[in-house]
């Protein structure tokens, strides 16, 4: 085994676990669930439900066909036109839960008392094997072919560690692949179109910043605040970085907009903010609103679904006083730590 250490290399050769592997395994899944949705005689809304996760997974399964037969252009005007029916099936509560083979209470708590923290050991392996596999395979490399995707190292390792705990899940549990999948039918049906808001964000992220959203909130800034007035420069880039974290569900997503719009012209040009605190800060800030949105469906959805919390915002609601406490922390720590006078 060898490490390549030429970074171009690694951009250019070929590897086993590739983005676009990655992406056919999700559209092999989500046509699974398609699948079985349609089988499913009694989901009140099935062919609606099945529509919704087809449009979703169909990007995945036959995106790089489409460009290669269709031209990117084609590709792309029919993706956008996915993008709307779907936010149309979802608007229109057209996506529900189905019916599904659950094994009755006692079942369950007999077999929660069997495997007891072992339950825990596929869930943490996910984390722990992304993060070996991360550091150990960059830039490794056998005649010139990679196990990983060198441009999309951290995602192929989260793919492989959640394999590693899928087979360690079966071991424990003593299932099988169907039932794995047919498992994960319900719990993306109970988080419903929640699950795909990440990726729908993170295009909206990027449709931002080509928009140049910064330079209009730089425009409206100067409407209402003075740009000598630091303390409210600071709380409105505070503030702003969790409401629009909010809105976006993703602190990254947010961070370039304002940043572009608040943080750059006013606190490091005009007022001599030293960057590297402040934008951390910032940063923190957003993650305080990441507490606070149904929009993070990856941190506050999908736990109450895989909890079987009643209340689909309960554990929003137990994160507010926490994230309003801590971003008024973090405007205190900006406004007297970041100034260089």
């Amino acid at each position: 085994m060898s490490k390549v250490i030429d970074a171009d290399v690694s951009h250019t050769s070929t590897a086993l676990v590739t983005i676009e592997n990655i992406y056919l395994l999700i559209g092999i899944m989500v046509m699974f669930l398609v699948v079985r949705t349609l089988q499913d005689k009694n989901h009140p809304k099935r062919l609606t439900t099945a529509l919704f996760w087809f449009l979703f997974g169909s990007s995945f399964l036959f995106g790089d066909f489409a460009i290669a037969t269709l031209g990117a252009q084609i590709t792309y005007l029919m993706v956008g036109i996915s993008v709307l029916l779907i936010a149309l099936l979802a608007g229109l509560n057209l996506v529900s839960m189905g019916s599904y083979s659950i094994p009755s209470e006692q079942v369950q708590n007999q077999s929660a008392k069997t495997l007891g923290n072992k339950l825990f050991i596929p869930a943490l392996m996910i984390p722990i094997v992304t993060v070996v596999f991360t550091v150990l395979f960059d830039n490794v490399a056998i005649n010139n072919v990679y196990l990983l995707d060198q441009r999309h190292l951290t995602l192929a390792s989260l793919t492989i560690a959640c394999i590693f705990a899928l087979l360690v899940g079966w071991k424990i549990t003593g299932g099988s692949p169907v039932q794995a999948v047919s498992e994960s039918r319900r719990l993306v049906d109970s988080i419903g179109w929640a699950a795909i808001l990440p990726q729908m964000l993170a295009m909206l992220g990027g449709v931002f910043i080509v928009a140049q959203t910064g330079d209009s909130i730089k425009e409206l800034v100067t409407l209402f605040i003075a740009p000598d007035n630091r303390f409210m420069l600071v709380v409105l880039y505070c503030i702003g970085m969790a409401f629009f974290t909010m809105i976006m569900g993703n602190a990254f997503a947010a961070f370039p907009v304002m940043t572009a719009g608040i943080a750059m012209p006013f606190l490091i040009e005009g007022h001599g903010a030293s960057p590297a605190p402040l934008v951390a800060l910032g940063m923190y800030s957003g993650y305080c609103g990441t507490l606070m949105t149904p929009m993070a469906a990856n941190f506050n959805i999908i736990p109450a679904a895989l909890l079987d919390l009643k209340d689909k915002y309960h554990v929003i609601k137990v994160q507010i006083p926490t994230a309003v406490t801590l971003l008024a922390v973090n405007i205190i720590l900006m406004y007297s730590l970041v100034f260089n006078d």
